[in-house]
């Protein structure tokens, strides 16, 4: 099978006019992007970056970003995506953990190892031809939620990527001619991977920045502009989208979380073609794929490259049980992690000697039709807005702070809420440590954790957070009405005037749907940086009413 360098020359040679990569700034042609990623590669070269080397990206999202992709492939290194969003304790982790000794960047960094080099995006250096690798080396390394507090690094090696590609074009899920595909994932989650790496068979990807992914009426006309004809979201996504993209002939990849019933429906009732992938980052991105038609939500069958057992605790078949992946998408397991690697990834008892099985934790079972339907998680890892998150990590961090005695996190009303014995103010201890999706929306403190009579933690006596502030009313007609929109997109009564929207749960996804609201009422340009710069309630409606009187 040819590897995905392979195919980007091939494309090149094909169409070395043809737009490859789009950004709200301006377009790179896949000649022009031959050109950048070659002098990017040579500048890494210089650096004394080669075959299964690691090389750190932390870059904003935009043409530079596909670039830095491709040049750090083309010298046979892996790429550690480190999103500049993330607290810098963890940045400092992650390029550590990593061994990271030259980053792309377009700024100077204060995480950085000491000895490590910083490359412009833009560098330049002597070209060559792209070093060789096997389909065994490292294509990339992406950072998962960690249960003992710290992430762990997940390598995806050339020829699983290679193959995810030709897999979902064997399905008939990449279509057959050039595609114009929309890049929303975050470059720090696996799904990204089938997003960009596009641009190797030929398809022009069109960058989403997040002004655009944070307001749907900007992304919708970005999306006809671009003629984008492939959008990758999330169910929680496509809530704020709803209104605005039946009509359109876009295909929807939708993953990172299960599809609600309802939402099933009403998407196999839309007119769009829309697919449910499935696939934990140590099958190499999506395991399984299905069309999202019919009346119930399932996660199809596996893709070329993955083997599905559903499996009970002796690795026995089983009718319903753990979800178990094999084949050769399998990744080597954690980057430094021995111990870890070895209880996720087992010998495989079906397989040939020395193949192994990937434990997901996934409890599924086989329906009538013959399709994979995902049934709940069987330990304490979450999804949520399509993150997966170990909620371990997250208390491991609050127990680290001081004064806190004991500390469990629970994902409730599709919000992280987290309990805690002895400490103060914990939000900023967490935000500076943890990624913005893995702060807990709330924060109970208790004299002690309720406790089962066998002594265990009795989840189901956790109080639920306080609603509100108990501060004053809503008043005025856009006071209430935004306390209405509140109360409905959290799931929170008695909204006060006083109340923050982050502080109730309020994250960017919700945002989008408070925006929604707001324009349709009043008609008024909102927008979701909106409602991070003014997040109190009262506040925010005395931005509505300015722009509603200019």
């Amino acid at each position: 099978m040819a590897g995905l360098l392979t195919r980007f020359h091939a494309a090149v040679r094909r169409s070395p006019e043809r737009i490859a990569v789009r950004d709200t700034a301006a377009t790179l042609t896949f000649a022009e992007l031959d050109r950048r990623t070659a002098a990017l590669a040579g500048a890494l070269r210089a650096q004394g970056v080669g075959r299964g080397d690691r090389v750190g990206v932390a870059l904003g999202r935009g043409r530079d970003l596909v670039v830095a992709l491709l040049a750090v492939w083309r010298t046979g290194a892996a790429y550690v995506p480190l999103d500049p969003a993330y607290p810098a304790d963890r940045l400092a982790f992650m390029a550590a953990d990593a061994e990271i000794r030259v980053l792309v960047s377009a700024t100077a960094v204060p995480w950085l190892p000491a000895d490590a080099v910083v490359v412009a995006p833009g560098a330049e250096g002597p070209l060559a031809p792209d070093t060789a690798v096997s389909d065994l080396d490292p294509a990339y390394v992406i950072y998962t939620s960690g249960s003992t507090g710290r992430p762990k690094g997940v390598p995806a090696h050339h020829g699983a990527v290679a193959t995810l590609v030709a897999a979902l074009e064997q399905a008939g899920m990449y279509a057959a001619g050039p595609r114009v595909v929309a890049w929303n994932a975050s470059v720090s989650f696996d799904a990204s991977v089938q997003q960009w790496a596009r641009v190797c068979r030929g398809d022009t990807v069109v960058v989403l920045d997040d002004a655009h992914r944070t307001d749907p009426a900007r992304l919708v006309a970005w999306l006809d502009e671009g003629g984008v004809t492939d959008l990758d979201l999330t169910p929680s996504h496509w809530t704020a989208l709803r209104e605005h993209l039946p009509g359109r002939a876009v295909r929807l990849f939708i993953g990172g979380e299960p599809i609600p019933e309802p939402m099933w429906r009403e998407l196999a009732e839309s007119g769009l073609e829309a697919l449910n992938l499935y696939g934990p980052t140590e099958s190499t991105v999506d395991a399984t794929a299905t069309w999202v038609t019919g009346p119930a939500p399932h996660i199809g069958v596996p893709l070329a490259g993955i083997r599905a057992h559903i499996l009970d605790s002796a690795l026995r078949p089983a009718p319903s049980g753990e979800l178990y992946l094999s084949g050769p998408r399998l990744t080597a397991g954690y980057l430094g992690r021995p111990g870890l690697t070895a209880g996720r990834f087992v010998p495989d008892p079906f397989g040939e000697p020395g193949s192994r099985l990937y434990r997901t934790g996934d409890e599924v079972r086989w329906s009538a039709g013959g399709t994979l339907e995902f049934l709940g998680r069987l330990d304490r890892q979450v999804k949520l807005r399509g993150y997966r998150i170990e909620l371990g990590e997250i208390e491991a961090v609050l127990r680290d702070c001081p004064g806190v005695t004991s500390a469990v996190v629970v994902l409730r009303d599709e919000q992280l809420v987290a309990y805690h014995v002895g400490g103060g103010e914990l939000r900023e201890a967490a935000a500076a440590t943890l990624p913005e999706y893995m702060v807990p929306a709330a924060f109970v403190r208790l004299d002690e954790l309720p406790r089962t009579p066998n002594g265990k933690l009795d989840t189901a006596a956790l109080p639920a957070p306080e609603a509100g502030s108990g501060g004053p009313a809503p008043s005025g007609p856009v006071e209430e009405l935004i306390a209405d929109v509140w109360s409905e997109v959290l799931g929170r009564d008695g909204v006060g005037a006083d109340d923050d929207f982050f502080a109730l749960g309020g994250h960017s996804l919700v945002a989008l749907r408070v925006v929604a609201r707001l324009k349709k009422n009043f008609g008024v340009p909102v927008s979701t940086k909106d409602v991070y710069r003014h997040p109190k309630l009262a506040d925010l409606a005395k931005h509505v009413s300015a722009l509603a009187t200019t």
